[in-house]
């Protein structure tokens, strides 16, 4: 934790008088990126904005009944803090601090930076709360959505080259199989024709979400999510639970459904496999989770409100070596995969505006999806 700094407080500076019941701070710090709250001294908080909610995973009304303080890994300092403003010993005041979110990522703290501000009222706050990662997630977004753009020219590419000359090796090898009379001959022409096919079965799959036309419509997340869940039930039966924490109030929102729903399976039948130990031991778990986030930043585009799909399941976690690169296409961390899969999530979510992330460690994986929504 880093000590206090302060900068004394300057006779004569005018201030604006900003009462507690003003409407100001529903219009104007909601639309803050930084959270943003109005705390007493004693721990009561008079004003949370909606950054401070997404953050926290909890409403605002949530927020305000708690001690403030509580909500921080080490409240002494910073409460020392707010006094010390309060009293008017410092104009402002910075430190550094670990927030807690016990409702979005439980025993995971979030590192901020803590500015403290003098308000009109002397025994009242203006704290502004800085993500130190904030500027490192949003850059790793936008090299999200670049790595989505170079995916598809390369898949495009790549398809074009394989496809022809592929095309010539199975017409030839269904002559060589019609004209050769030895059986182990026909034997190796059949097994040309066969990887011939599963070759030319790849490439369609690469192809696939760039040849489909993108069909709009009303899309419900939740019946995305129960369509899924139907899937995942229906293939693995025994020794895995699903779920469902929805938030009901999220709204309809324009879309492709089917790109949704083929999305969300492929996230979830990938955690499905990966819990195949579990199963057997009959404690496998993916958790379905929906929650309206607010004031959302995607691809450099500013989002009043906006949908995040959580899909986490217990298993063993994404192998470190490939955590990097799991959306780059072909890489897989199971035997026998294709990698092909959240290759495809990221290249349809991406077509609605939003972004995939993952978190990942033995016992916990959590896929994030967030979208904007009208």
């Amino acid at each position: 934790m880093a000590e206090r700094r302060g900068v004394a407080a300057a006779p004569g500076v005018a201030t604006i008088p900003l009462p507690p019941t003003s409407a100001l701070w529903n219009e104007a710090f909601d639309l803050l990126a930084t959270m943003v709250a109005v705390v007493q001294p004693d721990g009561r908080c008079l004003f949370a904005n909606a950054a401070f909610e997404n953050v926290l995973g909890l409403s605002r009304r949530n927020v305000l009944r708690r001690d403030w303080f509580d909500w921080f890994v080490d409240p002494a300092l910073l409460r020392d803090t707010v006094t010390a403003v309060a009293r008017n010993e410092f104009s402002t005041s910075r430190l550094d601090a670990q927030l807690k979110r016990p409702f979005v990522s439980p025993g995971e703290p979030l590192l901020v930076h803590v500015i403290v501000n003098q308000m009109e009222h002397s025994d009242v706050t203006l704290v502004e709360l800085i993500e130190i990662e904030q500027q490192t997630r949003q850059d790793r977004e936008e090299r999200a959505l670049d790595q989505v753009r170079a995916t598809k020219e390369l898949i495009r590419n790549l398809a074009h080259e394989i496809k022809n000359p592929l095309g010539g090796i199975r017409g030839a090898a269904q002559l060589l199989q019609m004209e050769v009379e030895s059986k182990g001959l026909s034997e190796y022409a059949q097994v040309i024709i066969h990887e011939a096919d599963r070759l030319q079965a790849l490439v369609d799959r690469l192809l696939a979400p760039h040849r489909r036309p993108h069909v709009v419509g009303d899309v419900n997340i939740h019946e995305v999510c129960e369509r899924v869940r139907a899937l995942i039930v229906a293939e693995f039966p025994r020794g895995l639970t699903i779920e469902r924490n929805y938030d009901t109030s999220i709204p309809d929102f324009r879309g492709d459904r089917e790109q949704l729903i083929q999305a969300v399976l492929n996230i979830a039948h990938n955690a499905a496999q990966a819990l195949a130990e579990r199963m057997v031991a009959g404690d496998a778990r993916i958790v379905l989770r929906t929650r309206i986030a607010r004031q959302v930043t995607l691809g450099k585009q500013r989002f009043r409100l906006a949908l995040e799909l959580h899909i986490e399941d217990n298993g063993p976690g994404v192998p470190e070596a490939i955590r990097d690169r799991i959306f780059y296409p072909l890489v897989s961390g199971r035997d026998g995969g294709s990698g092909l899969g959240l290759t495809l999530a990221q290249t349809f979510v991406a077509q609605h505006q939003g972004t995939i992330e993952c978190e990942s460690e033995p016992g916990r994986t959590l896929f994030k999806i967030t979208m904007p929504l009208p």
